[in-house]
């Protein structure tokens, strides 16, 4: 398995501190750099070139949600994954729209975390169905009849094929779920999503479920 480069941006030493400790036991983890703001973190990351970001969303300075968006908008982005004392509230939405990849609570177990940034890394995202379901219903909450027309338009422009992969990464599966219901390999379904994300110009799998949702097509295909 190729290393995993991870850069840490957190305000907080001793979370940076705890994250290190934790990441340091795996093998195939590197982490390559730290921030303690967010207003550090494209520098950071021009310097240290990581794959995956973990950004804390309140720093103060410059937030978590305004370094992603800067983070996504680089020629090479890295993935970022932000950190959150809550689960599901409305930073945490404001970061999946600036193209966070999922998020991970402080509290999640150091295994998780590890298997996470591996996930991420991949390109797969960290949002458990369950809690995918709730962060929908934040995205439902403005603008939704010509949101929901605009998305449906998106998902009749795609092949058979393309929307079935796109409603079951609406549905919260990973790759390996998505080969095993549509009888194809994980490398056709990693370049079906990635043709997804270019067609449907998205970031990331999160941004695809909430297009899925907003196109009334979350609970399965017509």
């Amino acid at each position: 398995m190729a290393t995993v480069r991870v850069l840490l941006v957190d305000d907080d030493a001793l979370v940076r501190a705890g994250l290190r400790l934790i990441l340091s036991s795996a093998d195939d983890i590197d982490i390559v750099g730290e921030a303690d703001d967010g207003a550090d973190a494209v520098a950071a990351v021009q310097q240290h070139r990581p794959d995956v970001v973990l950004m804390d969303i309140r720093m103060p300075r410059v937030d978590g949600i305004t370094a992603t968006a800067a983070l996504r908008a680089l020629h090479t982005p890295p993935q970022v994954v932000v950190l959150t004392t809550f689960q599901a509230d409305e930073h945490v939405v404001a970061a999946l729209r600036a193209g966070a990849s999922g998020f991970l609570v402080k509290d999640t177990p150091p295994g998780d975390i590890l298997t996470a940034i591996r996930l991420v890394a991949a390109g797969d995202a960290i949002i458990s169905p369950s809690v995918t379901r709730t962060l929908l219903g934040h995205f439902a909450l403005s603008g939704a009849t010509e949101r929901q027309q605009a998305a449906a338009r998106k998902l009749a422009d795609l092949s058979d094929r393309e929307r079935e992969v796109a409603i079951a990464v609406g549905a919260g599966s990973s790759n390996a779920e998505i080969a095993s219901m549509l009888f194809m390999s994980e490398a056709t379904v990693k370049a079906h999503v990635s043709r997804l994300l270019s067609k449907l110009d998205l970031n990331n799998r999160v941004q695809i479920a909430v297009l899925v949702h907003d196109a009334g097509q979350a609970g399965g295909p017509p």
